[in-house]
């Protein structure tokens, strides 16, 4: 339930169109429901904007249909990450609203806000193709939050003329998202050029001696431009969620 929908659901108690019990009833389900596998937390866009997102990784399908079934019934929409295929399949048979986004691995139930054209974005750039998967989890997830992305693939530093290319859209961006695996250095190259705040996604990407991301972790943690921050490896979720609460705070200023 969302802060409007409280107010409202207030108020029609207030005027009399509502009882209590039935407003009991609405509220039956806060601040949390338990499923005896799940605890879902129906309050937290209440308190943080936007509803609790469902990570499939680990949890079975009927168990990740359930919990979406849940949010979905008090929520514009359920979002669910690290979604695979089978997943997606089983859903399609409970809901009529739903999308994956295959190479994001994220599954969409509902409909949710989408920015308008002219809104100021958020970029999202990728030092190779590899790293593409995790830039559209990342990507994914700011849209669904009602954010605008611009997407800026495949320019790491074995070719820099290929991001100073894009040199314009990246000044205009409010935030800039940056994936990279190998060596993970294309956040300081970025974060050196832009005003706006960089958060740093490293990927798993790379030979053997990147340590599965643990490289390009180690060298964004200790990038020497200001203004760059670090979400853990492979974690585009976090990185979108990030930027677009950035995004969601500059707009209500």
């Amino acid at each position: 339930m969302t802060a409007r929908q409280l107010e409202r659901l207030l108020r029609d108690v207030r005027a009399g169109r509502l009882s209590i019990g039935d407003a009991v009833e609405r509220l039956r389900g806060l601040p949390f429901e338990d499923l005896g596998f799940a605890k879902v937390d129906t309050h937290r866009e209440l308190r943080t904007g936007f509803p609790e997102v469902i990570y499939c990784a680990g949890k079975t399908i009927v168990q990740v249909v359930e919990i979406a079934r849940r949010v979905r019934d008090r929520h514009r929409v359920a979002l669910a990450t690290r979604c695979t295929g089978e997943i997606y399949e089983a859903a399609k048979e409970v809901f009529q609203d739903v999308a994956w986004y295959e190479s994001a691995r994220i599954m969409v139930i509902g409909r949710p806000r989408r920015a308008s054209r002219r809104a100021q974005a958020i970029a999202v750039v990728t030092a190779g193709t590899a790293d593409i998967p995790v830039a559209e989890e990342a990507a994914v997830t700011a849209e669904m939050m009602g954010s605008r992305v611009e997407r800026i693939y495949d320019v790491g530093v074995a070719g820099l003329h290929r991001l100073l290319a894009h040199r314009e859209k990246l000044e205009r961006a409010r935030a800039i998202i940056v994936v990279a695996g190998m060596e993970g250095a294309l956040a300081s190259v970025v974060g050196g050029l832009v005003s706006a705040p960089v958060v740093a996604v490293p990927t798993s990407v790379g030979y053997g001696a990147s340590f599965e991301g643990l490289s390009a972790l180690l060298t964004m943690l200790n990038s020497c431009a200001a203004g760059v921050v670090v979400v853990n490896i492979d974690n585009g979720f976090g990185a979108g969620y990030f930027a677009a609460l950035l995004i969601r705070r500059q707009r209500q200023r």
